[in-house]
């Protein structure tokens, strides 16, 4: 429809459907729905719906905001429906995309609609649409650092993941901090990269799990340790309890980009943190190859712990893809020449020296250290 013909809403906005959502209008029978679904703990948590979000909030949506929006065709919205497990079709949520040709796209699910991949199907739609009738040539989308729902959403929908902007949110009195992404027309609409699963992994002593919100204490001490960062010398400092709960979402993002898998290595009596392993470096040049990594708390060290959750780790990493693991060929592992625990755990491991860059590694005194290569093939 071109701008010079009226627009009439709620008749002109198409409906969009691929046999299990639909796109359409929204009507006045989406607002109590509306209503509940913001009033919910997770829509209160990652936006910037406030808690007194009420009837009147929700029609200003529907017979206003909507209205105008598409009148003005800058806020493009829908109500997806689809069917309840009754087998009727119910108000599952909001999807919108804003502005043109450059968007950004908005989306909610009602608390019974998640967990169905309706909303995967609902962002293919809108987005399909806007890209060959809406004028929109590309649709970015954002959301808090840590909203995992909402990413999985845009990986499935083949956004391109950039990173994390600083700052890019200002919600309910707060700056915060984005993830960010971007579709273009042509895109394929599906992932770009391997979501690598962080499977629990059970040893003697060890349990590999996971990172979790509630390790960021006992990740803090762990890395504000001398020993550690003499070796890490790329750690900030001070490393707060703050920093290790970013630590925790960078290995998020990192799995979901395909880069790494890490795991906390946790204690199989109590599930208390003892240290961290990951195979890294798995979206580069060579996809079949990473790197292995660890640190270990002092509290820890001298009785194997490593070298049992390592070997766990570097096992499921060369177990092939089809039989659940990694399907890594070829694992590397680097250490600084004078870090005589880390070069005896790689040759108890099984690696081989493979090379030696002269003063290559940076030490947290100001020195360089000769950076010792091993490897491991499958």
């Amino acid at each position: 429809m071109t701008p010079s013909v009226p627009y009439r809403y709620p008749v002109d906005v198409p409906v969009l459907t691929d046999g299990v959502v639909t796109l359409r209008a929204h009507t006045d029978a989406d607002i109590e729905p509306m209503v509940q679904m913001c009033r919910d703990e997770q829509m209160q948590h990652w936006t910037q719906i406030g808690a007194d979000y009420g009837p009147g909030d929700a029609e200003r949506w529907v017979r206003v905001i909507m209205r105008t929006g598409w009148e003005e065709r800058d806020h493009r919205g829908w109500a997806i429906e689809a069917t309840g497990d009754d087998g009727t079709a119910h108000f599952a949520g909001n999807v919108d995309v804003r502005g043109a040709p450059v968007a950004d796209i908005g989306f909610s699910l009602h608390p019974w609609a998640r967990g169905r991949g309706l909303m995967v199907r609902a962002v293919r739609l809108a987005a399909q649409w806007a890209f060959t009738e809406g004028g929109v040539e590309i649709v970015h989308w954002r959301a808090h650092v840590g909203n995992t729902t909402s990413l999985r959403v845009a990986w499935a929908c083949g956004f391109e993941l950039h990173g994390r902007t600083r700052g890019l949110l200002y919600e309910k009195d707060r700056v915060i901090d984005a993830w960010t992404g971007s579709l273009t027309f042509g895109d394929e609409g599906s992932p770009r990269t391997t979501w690598w699963d962080v499977p629990v992994l059970e040893g003697e002593r060890v349990r590999l799990r996971p990172w979790r919100a509630e390790d960021a204490p006992r990740i803090a001490e762990a890395l504000a340790d001398g020993t550690t960062r003499h070796w890490m010398s790329f750690l900030p400092a001070p490393y707060t309890v703050a920093t290790a709960r970013e630590y925790v979402l960078a290995r998020l993002w990192q799995a979901a980009t395909g880069a790494a898998v890490g795991w906390c290595v946790a204690d199989r009596r109590t599930d208390e943190v003892l240290g961290n392993v990951a195979i890294l470096h798995m979206d580069q040049l060579d996809p079949s190859a990473g790197e292995v990594g660890y640190w270990v708390r002092p509290d820890a060290r001298g009785e194997g712990i490593m070298t049992e959750a390592a070997g766990l780790a570097i096992a499921h990493a060369l177990r092939p893809g089809a039989a659940g693991g990694l399907g890594r060929r070829r694992l590397e592992l680097l250490a600084a020449a004078s870090n005589a625990p880390s070069n005896a755990l790689a040759r108890r491991l099984g690696f081989v020296q493979v090379g030696l860059a002269r003063r290559a590694e940076p030490l947290a005194d100001g020195t360089y250290d000769d950076l010792v290569s091993y490897d491991l093939l499958a």
